[in-house]
C-alpha cells in the first residue's frame, strides 16, 4: 500500500519577509535604530537641503527664508528630527518588546521626581558654564541681560523641550545609551553615541541651520567633537538621575536655549566662530570634570538592574 507524503504548506513570500525582518530587528536593535534614525531624518531633510535654505537646487524657500533660520527650522528641520531618533526608537521598541517595552519607555520619559536640586543644578550650571567660556574667549564679562531676554528665557526653554529635546533625546539617550552601556561600558558607549549623534546633524550644515551651504570643513568637525564631549556630561546626568529623561532633555535644551535667547545679548561682540568655540570649551571642561569625578564610570553603578529588551546591536 502506498503512502502519500503530505504536501508542505508554503509560507507566502510577504510573510517570510516580515518574519525575517522582525527577526533581524530583534537580533540587532541598535544597528536598526542607528540606520533608521539616519535614513529617515536625512531623507526627510533632503527637500530642506535642496531648497533655497540650502543648496538652492529646488527653487522653494521654507518659511523664515535665507538668513532667518529660526522660523525655517520648524518646517524644514523639525519633521525630520521627529521622524528619525524618536520615531525609530518607538518603532523598534514596539517590534521587539511590545507593550511592556513601551510602558517602560513611557516611565523613563515621565520620570520627573529626581529632586529639586537636580533641576536647579542644570538650570544654573548650563548658562553659567557657557557664560564663563564666552567670557574667557572674548576677554569681557557679560552685558546686563535685557528685559526681553529675561522674559523669553523660560518660555524659550519650554519650547525647546517639546521640539529639540523631545525629537532627539528619546532616541539617542533613552533608547541607545542603556543598550550601548551594557555592551561597551560607559566610556566607549558615550564616545560611540556622541559621535553618531553629532554626525547625524551633518546634512544640516548645507543649510542655513549650520550657516551653509558654504561652510569651512572645520565647523562640522568641531560640532561633532563638541557633541561628543557634551555627551559625557549627558551620560553622567542620565546615569546619576536614575535615567530621568526630562532632566536629560533639560540639560540638552538649556544649551540650545542659551544660544537662541541669551548668548548674543550677553556677548554682542562675539562672532559665530567664537560662539562655537565657547560651546566646545564648556563641553570640554564638563567632560573632564565628569570623568575625573566619577573615575570614568560616569555615574553608572557597578551592577545594573536587569532591563527589558535585547542587548544585541
Amino acid at each position: 500500500m502506498s503512502t502519500r507524503t503530505p504536501a508542505r504548506i508554503s509560507t507566502p513570500p510577504a510573510e517570510r519577509t516580515e518574519r525575517t525582518l522582525r527577526g533581524s530587528i530583534r537580533r540587532h536593535p541598535l544597528t536598526w535604530f542607528f540606520t533608521l534614525a539616519y535614513g529617515l531624518s536625512w531623507v526627510a531633510w533632503l527637500p530642506y537641503v535642496l531648497s533655497g535654505n540650502g543648496l538652492g537646487v529646488w527653487h522653494v524657500t521654507f518659511p523664515g527664508g535665507p538668513g532667518g533660520p529660526g522660523a525655517s527650522q520648524l518646517t524644514g528641520v523639525l519633521p525630520g528630527a521627529y521622524l528619525g531618533p524618536i520615531g525609530s526608537a518607538l518603532l523598534i521598541i514596539a517590534l521587539t518588546e511590545g507593550r511592556a517595552g513601551l510602558r517602560t519607555w513611557r516611565s523613563r520619559m515621565t520620570r520627573f521626581k529626581v529632586g529639586r536640586r537636580w533641576y536647579l543644578a542644570v538650570l544654573v550650571s548650563v548658562p553659567l558654564a557657557l557664560i564663563l567660556a564666552s567670557a574667557a574667549l572674548s576677554g569681557d564679562g557679560p552685558a546686563q541681560p535685557s528685559a526681553t531676554v529675561l522674559l523669553a528665557f523660560l518660555p524659550g526653554l519650554a519650547a525647546q523641550m517639546v521640539t529639540t529635546g523631545l525629537a532627539e533625546e528619546p532616541g539617542w539617550r533613552e533608547f541607545a545609551m542603556p543598550r550601548m552601556q551594557r555592551r561597551l561600558g560607559p566610556l566607549a558607549a558615550t564616545l560611540a553615541v556622541g559621535v553618531l549623534w553629532g554626525c547625524w546633524h551633518l546634512p544640516l550644515f548645507l543649510t542655513d541651520w549650520g550657516g551653509g551651504p558654504d561652510v569651512a570643513w572645520t565647523e562640522p568637525v568641531e560640532f561633532v567633537a563638541t557633541a561628543t564631549l557634551f555627551s559625557f556630561v549627558m551620560t553622567w546626568v542620565f546615569n546619576r538621575s536614575g535615567e530621568s529623561m526630562p532632566l536629560v532633555m533639560l540639560l540638552h535644551c538649556g544649551v540650545n536655549n542659551y544660544f537662541s535667547v541669551a548668548g548674543e545679548d550677553l556677548f554682542p561682540g562675539m562672532s559665530h566662530a567664537d560662539v562655537t568655540h565657547a560651546f566646545f570649551l564648556a563641553s570640554l571642561a564638563g567632560a573632564v570634570v565628569a570623568l575625573a569625578a566619577t573615575r570614568g564610570r560616569l555615574g553608572l553603578p557597578e551592577r545594573q538592574p536587569a532591563r527589558t529588551g535585547a542587548a544585541a546591536g
